[in-house]
């Protein structure tokens, strides 16, 4: 039995973050902070959804796995940023183990972010540079 695991993390978030700071704007602070909250849980609730057992959902990322995903990584990425939408966007790594999945999110981030990395295909992503 395979099992797949993916990890998601928000694009940008601490600049996000940041910029209330600097701004000195607690509610828009509040806001986002509310926002992010609801969009991780909403991922969290179309991964589990999809078959996969989530093992983390916290501040702007969520990991979970699965033995036996329905979406593809493509149409599963789809939907995925469909609930973030225009306001946050989201980077994914997929692999057969967390390391692995882990690598690949960190792929998805080096290579311009908002988009999921297979590490099965990181050979051929890499070999592109």
């Amino acid at each position: 039995m395979n099992t797949t695991y993916i990890t998601i993390d928000g694009d940008d978030i601490g600049q996000k973050i940041s910029a209330c700071y600097f701004r000195n704007d607690s509610e828009a602070l509040l806001d986002l902070n509310r926002s992010i909250e609801n969009i991780v849980a909403h991922i969290a609730t179309l991964l589990e959804d999809q078959g996969y057992v989530v093992i983390f959902s916290a501040a702007d990322g969520v990991t979970a796995f699965s033995t036996s995903p329905i979406l593809s990584n493509a149409e599963l990425y789809g939907e995925i940023s469909k609930i973030g939408g225009k306001q946050l966007t989201f980077s994914a790594g997929v692999g057969a183990t967390l390391r692995e999945a882990y690598i690949a999110l960190l792929t998805s981030k080096s290579n311009g972010k908002a988009q999921l990395t297979a590490y099965s295909e990181l050979d051929k992503i890499c070999s592109e540079y």
